[in-house]
């Protein structure tokens, strides 16, 4: 857990985990190879993995530690996102093993604890190990129970600390949502689970929190006499890929609006924690989540969409129900827009509008705080048709910054006002290097700081949020747009119906 009584000089200190051994099950996985294993590489490149430091692959594939290493190899030096160094890799991959077994073969788990065991004396680990489940949901509660058969999730047995790192999507509705917290729970103490939800690992949504409380400027504003509204967007400009099986079941809400975009509604939301203790963040997160109010009529304050065929930056897009893997009449959404509110004294009445969406014109998720017009404004009408909200706008990706839009005098002789923009970019402003989302979050779990990662209570009052739209959309079709397009027309629509108008992304 994070110390909220280290000093500012240890903060600025590199975090050193103590010698550990990090298990991937389905290390041969998307996840694993594009995003795990470049972390891995990058932490060691910045000289922040302990010595005896040790990488377990648990796969189902007949392969051996060189195997392993090579596809290691390639995965690494394709994701990195510091300097290949080729000295920094030999040291990393000489503690590379791989242990071969399908997820209900009792042999390779007891192989896997015995390995563990050896390790114990052989790298000096004291028996601490993090288990990551790079696998899919339905394969948990089976890793669970060899994790608990094999007394590999017992702290006092292994003589250090076990952790689990479990992936979104955290059950498909509250009830199994709520079944899956409670084996986790058992099988490891609840501090040693880790919910990682990538996005809390970027740089600009921790940069929330800075931005808030560490200044002055904002926080007198942030509420509901000075802010008109406020919109979080998720946009992607891809389709489903190869995630058919998954997506299809899921949709964009269980898959996105779950999870990323209420963290985001929810670090937009909280009151300031008495410190950067986890408990104290999580807990304020927990107050938001609780009083979010869906729309009294969900029919009228949300949109559910499914991409049709079009163009996407100049290149033709098939369909949802023509991607591969996708049955024919599938009625799953692939956008979502929903008008959420916040009943507490400093939200009440602020609109919470949250999009997320595929194949849309392109990739960005930004969170825009739309504040009110002046009450009045001595200018010319023609000037102030001209002038919109003042905006803060929070770009989480790709372009990393803050931007804010306010309104200014034309350089000229008479008075003419326009909006501009102070754009605050992440690249141009620091000379460090972001680190990957996955390189901040793999280094949490080992040193044990569960500061960025949801808490059991925020996983169920997410879905307490997300189920009732999911029950009142049963039976329904979703609404089509066309690839390259913002979203259905009712997502405008919905908005317009209130005076107002999505922001232009």
């Amino acid at each position: 857990m994070g110390n909220p009584l280290r000093t500012a000089q240890d903060r600025r200190l590199p975090r050193i985990p103590e010698p550990c051994a990090l298990v991937i099950f389905g290390v041969t996985g998307d996840l694993s190879r594009k995003k795990l294993i470049p972390a891995v590489y990058d932490l060691a490149n910045r000289g922040l993995l302990p010595p005896g430091f040790v990488v377990l692959g648990f796969a189902r594939r007949d392969w051996g530690d060189g195997d392993f290493e090579s596809l290691a190899y390639e995965a690494a030096k394709k994701g990195a996102r510091t300097p290949w160094r080729e000295d920094v890799w030999q040291r990393l991959s000489s503690q590379f093993q791989f242990v071969p077994g399908s997820f209900d073969d009792d042999a390779a788990f007891d192989h896997l604890a015995a390995t563990l065991d050896e390790l114990r004396e052989r790298n000096g680990i004291a028996g601490n190990a993090a288990f990551y489940f790079s696998i899919p949901p339905a394969a948990f509660p089976l890793v669970l129970n060899q994790l608990n058969r094999t007394g590999m999730a017992d702290n006092a047995k292994s003589g250090g600390w076990r952790r689990v790192v479990v992936e979104k999507p955290f059950g498909n509705d509250l009830k199994t949502a709520m079944a899956l917290n409670q084996l986790v729970d058992e099988v490891f103490t609840p501090e040693d689970v880790f919910r990682i939800d990538h996005y809390l690992g970027k740089e600009t949504v921790q940069n929330i929190l800075a931005l808030r409380f560490a200044n002055s400027l904002f926080e007198p504003v942030w509420n509901s006499k000075y802010v008109d509204s406020v919109q979080i967007t998720m946009a992607e400009d891809v389709g489903i890929g190869t995630r058919a099986a998954f997506y299809d079941s899921a949709g964009a809400a269980r898959d996105v609006l779950q999870n990323h975009l209420l963290q985001l509604l929810a670090l937009v939301g909280m009151e300031e924690p008495t410190s950067f203790d986890p408990n104290e963040i999580r807990a304020e997160k927990l107050k938001v989540l609780k009083a979010i109010s869906l729309p009294a009529d969900i029919a009228a304050g949300s949109v559910r969409g499914q991409y049709l065929q079009g163009w996407v930056a100049g290149e033709r897009a098939v369909g949802y129900q023509e991607e591969k893997g996708v049955p024919q009449g599938s009625t799953t959404e692939t956008y979502v827009a929903v008008r959420l509110g916040i009943q507490n004294r400093r939200w009440a009445g602020v609109p919470f509008y949250v999009r997320v969406g595929k194949r849309m014109p392109r990739r960005v998720t930004e969170i825009a705080i739309l504040f009110k017009r002046a009450p009045h404004l001595p200018f010319d009408p023609a000037d102030v048709e001209m002038l919109g909200n003042n905006q803060l706008v929070i770009r989480v990706q790709p372009d990393e910054g803050v931007v804010l839009k306010f309104g200014s005098k034309v350089p000229g002789t008479t008075m003419e006002v326009r909006d501009i923009a102070m754009d605050f970019q992440y690249g141009e402003a620091f000379t460090e290097s972001s680190p990957e989302a996955y390189e901040r979050l793999v280094l949490d779990v080992l040193v044990g700081d569960r500061t960025l990662f949801p808490d059991a209570a925020e996983v169920e009052q997410s879905w307490r949020v997300v189920d009732p739209l999911e029950e009142a959309w049963t039976g329904t079709q979703p609404e089509p747009y066309r690839a390259g397009e913002w979203g259905p027309r009712a997502s405008d629509e919905m908005l317009a119906r209130e005076g107002r108008a999505w922001r232009r992304a």
